[in-house]
């Protein structure tokens, strides 16, 4: 019996004590079974009664009698108590708790889907670097996190696009186009510019392109003619080797969005037609502004400057309004630490369209990330600098390790990633832990086959021969890898798939320590060892599903 089982027949206990009229409630769609924190409360637990005893208008633990008397009678229960103020603690007979790994095994790949977030459609921008230099640390943590929550808002059912917004318009394109023109005549770079090796590596190639397409020098044109060619070229070219990068850490976008094409499309003219129409557009020291104060910004916003310049802020109001008209009903934003200031606006902002900016937008704030060894920060790169860059960090890492580390911590908070920590084949390395579990129980069903080990018909399976203290321990860790996923996308979290991952791994090294799986020399192969190797399977069906939320590879071997 799953937890979601489980859930459904408390309910429908729920819903018989309704109709008979022992009770006077709306049963909840959904009812929330967890695990206890002490093994002997029971299998799973629910707070059920204490939710409705209001409702009912009778106290919680009357409310748990009457719910415990009818699941007890649903069979794969063995028992039921009521605790404490009224919590339900439930004990699964053997076969009910055993027969999860069945499940799993036959689920293989969709173990864990639901259909919590069936119907959106979800926009969800992340990384988002200016294509004025190499993919740097910052940007490779939400490269990280970013396609994990992808691949787990697609496990409930959403359907998701990835997009990437490039800034190919502006200032800082501008200072990197000087800067790329400075090199390539051999100038000091400008002091607003932009310096490193990468800068020489981009302006070389800009020229050896131009020459291989037959035309003119950039160097001997007119100055703004020739930034205009560094410009267009040099983005392009850095904007490939930032996607190079990002495929090679296992990171594709469904959509790049350039900015250039809001200016170029009129949609800048729409979207502040859109907001006029709305009647928060007005005008004042000459420019255009935004009455965000209307819906909670500290201050009204600029959308066209008095010199008739559109702001960044105009651009993303185009770009969001594009974004709905694409039919998106949520769109999530995940912006670097700095970026604080941009909740307020943007979330006014969406009101200003007309939209629910608790349900249509969501923006995301990502904390800093250090590369550190014995305590002190690291600065490796050679061509970007003192900042650490993304292909820095895989060569330090592997991927397998950077994805894990970065998707392991919650993104709000700062953290540090201690390279000999993340490099070391140790249980104290997180992603060599679990991808250990990954390895080991690849290995065990290879052994398992050569000595004639097999899972056999279903027929025979005896779920109620998984009967050992960590037997049950293993099998309750992977029933609730549905709920985990579930919980990490309602609250856009993949470090709780990490961690979750990292308890399976514990309590499958327990069982492998207490539970033998195969046979010991000529000893015949028993239907216990059958009923382990599904166990075995089935811990092995989770760690990859949870893996591959992560983008990290569940080895066959190490």
């Amino acid at each position: 019996m799953t937890p979601a089982e489980l859930s459904a027949a408390i309910r429908a206990c729920l819903q018989a004590a309704v109709d008979a009229g022992d009770l006077t409630v709306a049963a909840p769609d959904e009812i929330r079974v967890e695990r206890p924190r002490q093994r002997e409360h029971g299998d799973w637990a629910t707070n059920v009664a204490l939710q409705l005893a209001k409702q009912a208008g009778r106290p919680p633990r009357e409310v748990a009698a009457l719910l415990a008397a009818r699941l007890a009678e649903v069979p794969g229960i063995k028992s039921v108590d009521v605790a404490g103020p009224g919590f339900l603690n439930v004990v699964l007979d053997a076969a009910a708790a055993g027969e999860l790994a069945r499940t799993i095994v036959e689920a293989r790949a969709v173990y864990g889907h639901t259909d919590t977030g069936a119907g959106h459609r979800v926009n969800l921008e992340f990384v988002s670097a200016n294509p004025t230099g190499p993919m740097h640390l910052g940007g490779a943590r939400w490269a990280a996190v970013g396609d994990s929550l992808a691949r787990i808002l697609e496990a409930t059912g959403a359907e998701v696009t990835r997009e990437y917004y490039f800034n190919d318009h502006g200032a800082q394109i501008d200072r990197f186009a000087r800067s790329l023109l400075a090199r390539a005549l051999e100038e000091p770079t400008p002091e607003d510019g932009y310096g490193g090796s990468y800068v020489d590596d981009i302006a070389a190639r800009v020229l050896a392109d131009v020459a291989a397409a037959g035309e003119p020098d950039p160097r001997t044109l007119p100055r703004d003619e020739a930034q205009e060619v560094f410009r267009a070229r040099g983005v392009d070219l850095m904007f490939a080797e930032i996607k190079g990068s990002l495929a090679e850490f296992g990171v594709v976008f469904d959509v790049y969005f350039s900015e250039r094409t809001l200016h170029e499309s009129g949609a800048l003219e729409k979207a502040i037609g859109r907001l006029r129409e709305q009647g928060h557009v007005y005008e004042a020291d000459g420019a255009v502004w935004l009455r965000t104060t209307d819906f909670g910004d500290d201050k009204d916003r600029v959308l066209r400057k008095s010199d008739g310049d559109w702001t960044y802020f105009a651009a993303d109001c185009a770009y969001y309004l594009d974004k709905r008209k694409r039919g998106f009903d949520r769109v999530v934003i995940m912006l670097g630490a700095d970026h604080h200031g941009y909740i307020g606006r943007m979330k006014a902002m969406a009101a200003c369209f007309g939209d629910d900016p608790d349900t249509n937008l969501e923006i995301l704030i990502g904390q800093l990330v250090n590369l550190v060894r014995d305590g002190e920060p690291v600065r490796m790169s050679k061509r970007a600098g003192t900042v650490v860059t993304l292909e820095d960090f895989v060569d330090a890492l592997g991927v397998d390790a950077t994805r894990y580390a970065l998707a392991r911590y919650s993104s709000d908070s700062p953290i540090d990633i201690d390279i000999d920590l993340w490099t070391r084949a140790t249980r104290d390395n997180p992603v060599y832990y679990v991808q250990y579990v990954a390895a080991r129980t690849a290995n065990v069903a290879r052994n398992a086959a050569d000595v004639g080990l097999t899972r056999g018909e279903p027929t025979d399976f005896h779920p109620a021969l998984l009967s050992h203290e960590k037997e049950n321990e293993l099998l309750k860790a992977l029933g609730e890898y549905p709920a985990v996923v579930a919980s990490a996308a309602e609250m856009r979290e993949p470090h709780r798939v990490a961690r979750y991952l990292e308890e399976v791994a514990g309590a499958y090294h327990r069982f492998y320590d207490k539970c033998r799986v195969l046979p010991l020399g000529d000893e015949p192969i028993t239907d216990l060892q059958r009923a382990r190797l599904w166990l075995n399977d089935a811990t092995r069906t989770v760690i990859a599903n949870g893996l591959g939320l992560l983008g990290v590879s569940a080895t066959e071997g190490m």
